[in-house]
């Protein structure tokens, strides 16, 4: 049995990066994208090849194994073990040197693909295979998985790219596999030679063989390829240190042809008939993993082809060849770059939405990527559907059509013994039926523990031995990696939903997509780590998603690591403690709520929901941080301050420093931040004042009216009211314009947004509850009328929070419904009104929530007719809330701004308006760097405060 602290202490001293044995470590390192959970001893971050040999060395004198991990994105398993972790990611990240002239380029394990793409894309290069999780697969990864992607039917698989390799062996031994039998181990010639009968009979010819070890590759007619034979072998073979890749000239211009069929096979007995026209790629997907309003041409499924050229114009011609060989139901050809990053979002996102079925039922992995001959993949589909059917199980295809390699999540039973054997019997079969039509079990994602155990269907007996003989040449100890590929786990052992809870978790909200159960929620998290990718905005991956991510780096501050984390609570092996978790609570700390993981999530994991459930049985009957108290109870202490007409002596104090910060230190506020002032007229008071005029009410609930002008309901959020409301003033004036009169609800509502943040949902329960009985009678007297929110956190909060926390209140999704932004107002409301006329650019950033939860559809169209040009960025401000007031947050705070919105505000030309609707997103540019935001309304009425454009304000 190993003695963990003699295996820690060894670690430690052997190694000069991090050694990490603590719950935190393992919990996020027990699974990767795939059905399979197994837990660590401990996780290594090697600086160098040095650091590897050393970890190797101590975990070879105590038999622990070792896993080599890159992104952690594997479908099949093999990024998950028992022993010793190592990760590539934190240290070994590097291009150590790109040739542009040779076109190869040397990089470290730990490099994000995209990374590598974008050091040689000002070269005209690239690298080839470009697998769906490009911007945070790494390539260590993907030569271990022989990863592809879709442009494999014109540059290949990643052994097609790689030239040498740098790897260190179990027993220590440095190796430089390459081509001409260099770098081979001893005795893996001589194995080679003794069985050239099989190694030229043994393997199906099909471009997406990816299954077992590409032995063939050692044949002398192939160039005894020692370094291609490596690629695929899964951690199993050796310890990746470096590579030397092959880079291809990228075209200079793209076009995409979107090819619609009836359904997915016919689209898939196309595609090998377009590979004569040489395309860049071949795709497919269907129906069922499309959004309505994606922007296909009408059909049941769609090939993606893209083609390349010199121009545009030749790039558009080859496409538009191929639409016309096509035998399609409809068609278009996008040669906008912005419209092509688009549509491949569509299909990049796949492998997450194909977790839910349509009804909202999970799909799993397992089965992800078979490949078979292209010519014979639409009949093999409709064999598959079969399968399915007798089975009683459900899939949509989606995938690489041109290559003849299918993805698919079904929708497995795991977490009963008779789902679990049904899956068994489903492999087996589905196995037998790919083999018969000359297939490859795995097409691109490697075999792992998902598909090892059935190779001999594929591959016989005889051929599976001499893996396992090609394994003890390499690997003579089987220290790496083992039950993958060779003497594997069953396939239906270490599933990561057995340790679960089969009961639902006593919990706060609804999570009405997840039939009210909390595990389930969690379980939403299937590992594809879009959350991980390190850029956001147009073209590179998430919008806003994952903010603290970007800032710090660490898997425990994505998306992703938390998710595992509250799975490893549920599971209580590794995380023991269950709500008290110190480890969930420090991962979450650093979430700053801003739903960007609901909307920018294929899979829509809402952390921010989830964060807010587990700080409510977190501090249950405890103490809480002095910042919930000071800023969750926000609303009470400025309704307090109004009620005492103390807000400038408030903020007299708050300007000097000797006053401010013990005020501070008492409110858990961080001493960098300036407290914001408050109004010393609210805007409700200020609206009072302003309509004293009219009769207060024309009876109970219903809102005082002037019969001659239609009326706008405004919701007076606690930031607006109380911080700015020349937002409101602001609005007003607009809608007024627009020929709408305004109302405001009875005093005291709110929408809890606060309390929800910090946790505190009996209280944010009370609050909404309070909302609904006085604006209940107020909407019902309104006939329907939507209910204008200013503050976009607050509008998002009464659209997704209120009705999925108080979801025994039919109440709450009434007013839920209701809720609309201010474009959104106009555009309903107002549809014939014309705004004034700006002329000049725009800058600053769509507020998270607006992103993640309202749209911001209406605003851009309203921006767009006022004249206001340019994209405002995507990311968060950084301050969301609470957060960036938070002590301890305010690094983080300011490294999220300056992922996109203090940028683009610094470059903006002297002319731009800078908007901002958000309360935080104004406070963080006015303190981090003097800048004034507005929100869209202030902009507006500034213009028609001024008279410009031959308008008075009226």
């Amino acid at each position: 049995m190993t003695d963990l602290g003699e295996l820690r202490a060894g670690l430690t001293n052997a190694v000069r990066g991090e050694v990490a044995f603590d719950a935190t470590a393992r919990a996020l390192t027990t699974m990767d994208a795939s059905n399979y959970r197994r837990v660590p001893l401990g996780v290594v971050s090697p600086r160098d090849a040095d650091d590897v040999a050393a970890a190797l060395s101590v975990c070879r004198a105590q038999g622990v194994p070792v896993v080599a991990r890159g992104g952690g994105t594997s479908i099949a398993g093999q990024a998950t073990g028992t022993g010793v972790i190592l990760d590539f990611t934190r240290h070994m990240n590097r291009i150590v040197s790109l040739d542009a002239e040779a076109r190869t380029a040397i990089v470290q394990p730990g490099v994000v693909l995209d990374r590598l793409q974008e050091a040689a894309a000002p070269h005209g290069l690239r690298f080839g295979p470009d697998p769906s999780t490009h911007g945070r697969c790494t390539l260590g990864g993907m030569i271990g998985n022989n990863s592809c992607g879709s442009h494999s039917v014109a540059w290949g698989t990643t052994a097609d790219s790689v030239r040498e390799l740098s790897v260190v062996t179990a027993r220590g031994e440095s190796l430089r596999p390459g081509r001409a039998g260099q770098g081979a181990p001893e005795g893996l010639r001589d194995l080679a030679e003794r069985e050239l009968r099989l190694l030229r009979t043994g393997f199906p010819d099909l471009p997406r063989r990816i299954s077992g070890y590409a032995l063939d590759a050692l044949l002398p007619e192939k160039g005894a390829d020692v370094a291609r034979s490596f690629c695929g072998s899964e951690g199993t073979l050796g310890v990746l240190t470096e590579a030397v890749v092959r880079l291809v000239e990228a075209p200079r211009a793209r076009a995409l042809a979107v090819l619609a069929y009836p359904d997915e096979s016919a689209a898939a007995s196309a595609a090998a008939g377009l590979l004569p026209y040489g395309p860049l790629t071949v795709e497919g997907m269907a129906a069922d993993l499309v959004r309505a309003d994606a922007g296909l041409p009408k059909g049941g499924a769609w090939l993606f082809v893209e083609t390349g050229g010199d121009t545009a114009g030749e790039a558009r011609a080859r496409a538009e060849a191929i639409v016309r060989a096509a035998d399609v139901v409809d068609a278009s050809v996008v040669t906008d770059p912005a419209g092509q990053r688009a549509l491949w979002r569509v299909r990049e996102d796949a492998s997450g939405t194909a977790t839910r079925m349509p009804d909202g039922s999970e799909a799993w992995p397992g089965w992800e990527d078979c490949a078979v001959p292209p010519a014979r993949l639409g009949e093999y589909l409709r064999d598959f559907r079969g399968l399915l059917a007798a089975h009683g199980l459900r899939g949509t295809p989606y995938g690489h059509f041109g290559d003849g390699c299918i993805h698919v999540r079904i929708d497995f039973d795991l977490l009963t013994s008779a789902g679990v054997a049904r899956f068994r019997r489903f492999s087996e079969e589905l196995a037998e039926l790919v083999v018969s039509h000359g297939g490859s079990l795995s097409g691109e994602h490697g075999d792992g523990q998902a598909r090892a155990e059935l190779l001999p269907k594929m591959y016989g007996e005889e051929m599976v031995g001499l893996f396992e003989r090609v394994k003890a040449v390499w690997d003579p100890d089987d220290l790496l990696n083992p039950g993958m590929l060779v003497r594997p786990s069953p396939l239906d052992a270490n599933l990561r939903f057995a340790v679960l809870p089969r009961e639902p978790v006593d919990v706060a909200f609804g999570y009405p997509h997840d039939g009210g159960d909390f595990s389930a929620a969690v379980r939403r998290c299937v590992g594809v780590a879009k959350c991980r990718t390190a850029a956001a905005g147009p073209g590179s991956g998430p919008g806003v998603m994952c903010p603290s991510f970007r800032a710090t780096g660490e898997e425990e501050h994505s998306t992703r690591g938390r998710a595992r984390l509250l799975h490893e609570m549920l599971a209580g092996e590794v995380v023991t403690d269950g709500w008290r978790s110190t480890e969930v609570r420090d991962a979450l700390d650093l979430c700053l709520s801003c739903k960007g993981c609901r909307s920018d999530c294929p899979v829509e994991v809402d952390m921010a929901t989830y964060k807010a459930e587990f700080l409510h049985h977190h501090y249950a009957g405890r103490r809480r941080p002095a910042a919930h108290y000071a800023m969750g109870w926000l609303p009470v202490w400025l309704r307090a301050l109004t009620r005492m007409r103390m807000a400038g002596l408030v903020n007299s104090l708050a300007s000097v420093r000797a006053l401010a910060s013990p005020a501070k230190r008492l409110g858990g506020v961080a001493p960098e931040r300036e407290i914001p002032r408050v109004a010393r007229e609210t805007f409700r008071q200020w609206f009072g004042r302003r309509t004293r005029r009219l009769p207060e009410r024309t009876r109970r609930g219903a809102p005082a009216t002037d019969a001659r002008r239609p009326t706008t309901l405004l919701f007076p959020d606690t930031f607006t009211d109380h911080l700015s409301p020349e937002v409101g003033k602001a609005a007003v004036r607009v809608l007024e314009d627009a020929g709408r009169q305004v109302v405001l609800p009875p005093s005291g509502v709110c929408c809890g947004l606060t309390y929800v943040s910090t946790g505190q949902l009996d209280r944010a329960r009370t609050v909404m509850r309070r909302t609904l009985d006085r604006m209940e009678p107020f909407l019902a007297a309104s006939e329907g009328e939507p209910l204008v929110v200013l503050e976009p956190s607050c509008a998002a909060a009464l659209r997704t929070d209120l009705p999925e926390l108080l979801h025994d209140d039919p109440r709450a999704r009434r007013l839920a419904d209701a809720v609309v932004t201010f474009a959104e107002a106009l555009e309903r409301q107002a549809p014939h009104w014309t705004p004034p006329r700006l002329d000049r650019p725009a800058v600053g950033q769509t507020h998270c929530h607006q992103h993640a939860i309202l749209g911001d559809g209406p605003d851009r169209r309203l921006r767009e007719a006022a004249g206001l040009t340019g994209e405002l960025s995507g990311g968060c401000c950084g301050l969301a809330g609470n957060f960036g007031f938070e002590k301890g947050h305010y690094e983080v705070s300011t490294a999220c701004a300056e992922d996109q919105l203090l940028p683009s505000v610094r470059t903006a030309p002297d002319e731009a308006v800078v908007l901002a609707d958000g309360f935080s997103c104004r406070t963080q540019l006015a303190q981090l760097a003097n800048v004034r935001g507005r929100h869209l309304a202030e902009v507006l009425a500034e213009v028609l405060a001024e008279g410009l454009d031959g308008r008075r304000e009226g």
